[in-house]
């Protein structure tokens, strides 16, 4: 039975928090803007803090019912997160194998660019987060070249804001790719995580003037 959504959202930010990978203030990004808040997952690096983080990006997958037999982590950030989020889903009694790519091709042993298991038929692509898409765009090419179908994006956050064509990436992804796009929070989710917690009204106030401002 799918999870309800704000159980494993919460939880996943309630993490990020603990771990300090959410902040909230003025964080510039390099797109220019000034955010009130600001997300690294590079700060969740401990064995417990990994695990609870896979598990919820393992509900978020279970909970959007997308058809896939295969995950693939992009280098380098996907790496320990797609072979966590397979743990997770092991832990369910679903086995999926993994894949995930070098940045540069061996040209001894095994050789080539992809480690782990041969790439399944639909595969779903397991990140942090999209910014400007590139990497993700570059994964996508990487599993079609081998002959397979991306069944869809699995990402931390959603920011759920505007690109330089007026559009998130993810909905580019949608829009361009046809590819669904899985989020375990997104900003809204922030906001009322933000809430919850007893942030200021000044903090809240700058963070839904920024969704106004460049959201979708």
């Amino acid at each position: 039975m799918p999870t309800e959504h704000a159980d494993f959202s919460q939880d996943f930010l309630a993490l990020a928090d603990r771990y300090d990978a959410l902040k909230f203030g003025a964080f510039k990004l390099k797109s220019g803007r000034v955010s009130p808040y600001f997300f690294n997952m590079g700060a969740i690096a401990s064995g417990a803090g990994m695990k609870r983080l896979a598990s919820g990006y393992a509900a978020a997958l279970t909970n959007s019912g997308i058809d896939y037999d295969s995950l693939f982590g992009p280098a380098y950030k996907g790496i320990p997160l797609v072979a966590t989020v397979a743990c997770a889903l092991a832990e369910h009694d679903k086995d999926i194998p993994f894949t995930y790519n070098r940045k540069e091709a061996k040209d001894h042993g095994e050789g080539g660019t992809l480690v782990g298991a041969p790439l399944g038929q639909r595969v779903v692509i397991v990140d942090d987060v999209i910014t400007a898409g590139t990497a993700v765009r570059e994964a996508i090419a990487i599993i079609r070249s081998q002959g397979s179908e991306v069944a869809g994006v699995l990402i931390a956050l959603d920011r759920q804001e505007r690109g330089a064509d007026n559009r998130s990436p993810l909905a580019a992804l949608a829009e361009d790719e046809g590819i669904p796009t899985v989020a375990v929070a997104t900003l809204d989710d922030v906001i009322g995580y933000a809430e919850t917690q007893g942030l200021s009204a000044d903090t809240i106030d700058n963070i839904k003037a920024y969704r106004s401002a460049y959201g979708v």
